[in-house]
């Protein structure tokens, strides 16, 4: 999501897991007032779920920008036969890492509440 989309996105509801990951932080004091005229502007949206939404809205456009650095080996073939190369900048450590964070972050199935349900077939 650009950060743009955000006043829409704000309009209708925004959902997502939340984590049990909890950080705090101080902001300047320029960002502090104009999260304060946010929270002015959309009074049904929580002060931690504007600045929530403002982080991922700024983490997408992080992953977009991140430069592709073409490496030598060739990991596939366009529609036209062109080769494509593989990206040896920092997006796929960084992607890698975040998939490796969210595993570690994404709560475990309780196995005592977990169903199993068998057939058998006659």
């Amino acid at each position: 999501m650009r950060v743009q989309e955000l006043t829409q996105q704000w309009e209708a509801h925004a959902g997502g897991q939340i984590s049990d990951t909890q950080y705090q932080i101080q902001l300047q004091v320029e960002d502090a007032a104009k999260i304060a005229a946010l929270i002015d502007m959309y009074p049904k949206r929580t002060p931690e779920t504007l600045i929530r939404e403002l982080l991922n809205a700024a983490l997408s456009e992080f992953e977009g920008s991140l430069p592709y650095i073409k490496g030598s080996r060739v990991i596939a073939r366009d529609e036209m036969g062109d080769p494509m190369y593989e990206d040896i900048g920092p997006t796929p450590r960084y992607l890698k890492l975040a998939r490796q964070h969210l595993k570690k972050m994404q709560p475990k199935p309780d196995a005592a509440t977990e169903q199993v349900f068998c057939y058998y077939g006659s």
